[in-house]
C-alpha cells in the first residue's frame, strides 16, 4: 500500500493549517511531517511539482486505486472507502482470518505545537467565488517562510474590473511567526502594461500582541487584460524561537492572471471571516457534505443548474467546479473521459435523475 502526495486540496485549512508547497522538498518536508501527525507507516510517494500523476488519476482528490501484480488496475475509485476497499481485497486476495483493527496498530502520533498566538487578526471577507491565480515564486536567498495566494473575482479573468484578494500565510513547515515589535508586512506591485492595481502597495496591520500567525490579507481592485501578469515585492520579518532567528526578508512572485486548477480551495468558510459557504455544510459527518449519500443529485437538479456553476466560463465544469456531495460521481458524469462535464454529459444526467423518480426537470 502507498499514500500518494498530489497536491493539497484545503490548503490552509485543519489542524496543520498546511500551506502549498513551492518546491519538492518542501512537499517532502509534508510527507515527513504527516508521518508524524498520522503515525501511520504506509509509504509515500510524491507527485512532481507539475502534477503529473494527479492529472493522470482524473484530478481526483481523495481517490483510490488497486493495481494487481501486472500492473493492471483492478479496482478504481473517485472517493476512498476503506470498508468497499477490505470487500474489494477479499474478492481480489480472500479473506484473513483476523482482520487488523485500528487499535492494534499502536499508532504513534505527535502533535506540533504552535509557535505563536492564533485568530487575533480579524480575517478578510472575499466577495463571493474567487479563482486562485497561477503564482511563481522567484529563487532568492531564504525559504519562502511567507507563501502568497492570490485570488480574483471570476470576471477578472475575462478582461473586466474586480477584486483580488492577497493573502500572505506563515508556512508551518518552518514554525516561524510574525514579530509585531518589528516593521509589520510591506507588499508592492510594479507597473505591468494592461495591469491596474489599486492600491498597488499595502502595509500589514498593528497588532497588540508581541507574536501571532494569522495570516496578512489584503483585497485590492484589479483591471487587466487576459493574460496578463504582474511582479509583486513582499518584505517581512521571519520569526523562530526555537533557532533563535529574526531576519528581514525579501521576496517576489510573478502572478499570471490565469486560473491555477491544481491551488486547492481554501475552504474561506471560517477562514475568512467566518463566512461560511453558500449551500456548502462543513464534510465529515454524513448528510452534511463530505461523500454523498445515495445515488441521486441534489434536490431540483437540472443541466442549467449546474452548467451554472462553471465559474471560468469555458463551457465545462471541472471537478473543482462541482459542489462537494457530486464529485464522487464525476466519473459517472464524465462519460467521454475526458476530466470535465459539458452540457451534453449534463443533460444526459437530468435524464437519468428524471427517469428515476427525482425532481421534476424545469423546461428550458
Amino acid at each position: 500500500m502507498f499514500f500518494v502526495y498530489k497536491s493539497l486540496a484545503h490548503p490552509e485549512g485543519g489542524s496543520n493549517s498546511y500551506i502549498r508547497p513551492v518546491n519538492l522538498q518542501e512537499r517532502l518536508m509534508h510527507v515527513a511531517e504527516a508521518k508524524k501527525t498520522l503515525g501511520a507507516t504506509v509509504p509515500w510517494l510524491v507527485d512532481t511539482m507539475d502534477n503529473d500523476l494527479k492529472h493522470a488519476l482524473g484530478d481526483r482528490p481523495n481517490s483510490e486505486f488497486v493495481i494487481d501484480p501486472d500492473g493492471n488496475i483492478a479496482v478504481m475509485r473517485d472517493w476512498s472507502r476503506p470498508s468497499e476497499l477490505r470487500a474489494d481485497l477479499e474478492k481480489l486476495v480472500g479473506k484473513v482470518e483476523n482482520p487488523t483493527q485500528i487499535s492494534d496498530l499502536d499508532l504513534k502520533i505527535e502533535t506540533t505545537p504552535k509557535p505563536a498566538a492564533s485568530g487575533v487578526v480579524e480575517r478578510v471577507k472575499t466577495p463571493g467565488s474567487m479563482q486562485a491565480l497561477h503564482v511563481v515564486p522567484q529563487e532568492g536567498q531564504h525559504p519562502f517562510y511567507v507563501k502568497l495566494r492570490a485570488e480574483v473575482d471570476q470576471h477578472v479573468l475575462r478582461g473586466r474590473e474586480g477584486k483580488m484578494y492577497l493573502g500572505f500565510h506563515l508556512d508551518p513547515l518552518y514554525h516561524v511567526h510574525w514579530n509585531n515589535q518589528a516593521k509589520p508586512l510591506t507588499f508592492e506591485i510594479a507597473g505591468a502594461e494592461g495591469v491596474q492595481v489599486s492600491p498597488g502597495e499595502g502595509t500589514g496591520p498593528k497588532v497588540e500582541v508581541e507574536a501571532d500567525i494569522d495570516p496578512r490579507e489584503f483585497l485590492v481592485d484589479i483591471e487587466a487584460d487576459s493574460g496578463k501578469s504582474f511582479e509583486l515585492t513582499v518584505k517581512y520579518f521571519a520569526c523562530n524561537d526555537e533557532q533563535g532567528f529574526c531576519i528581514p526578508v525579501t521576496q517576489t512572485y510573478v502572478v499570471h492572471l490565469a486560473q491555477d486548477r491544481d491551488a486547492g480551495n481554501p475552504r474561506r468558510g471560517g477562514s475568512r471571516g467566518g463566512r461560511p459557504e453558500a449551500g456548502r455544510p462543513e464534510a465529515g459527518r454524513p448528510g452534511e457534505g463530505g461523500p454523498p449519500q445515495g445515488n441521486r443529485p441534489p434536490g431540483g437538479f437540472t443541466a442549467d443548474r449546474l452548467m451554472q456553476m462553471d465559474r471560468d466560463k469555458d463551457g465545462k465544469l471541472s471537478r473543482e467546479e462541482l459542489p462537494p456531495q457530486m464529485r464522487e460521481r464525476m466519473s459517472r458524469m464524465d462519460t467521454n473521459g475526458d476530466g470535465f462535464v459539458d452540457r451534453k454529459e449534463a443533460e444526459a444526467v437530468e435524464r437519468r435523475f428524471g427517469q428515476q423518480g427525482g425532481t421534476r426537470p424545469r423546461p428550458r
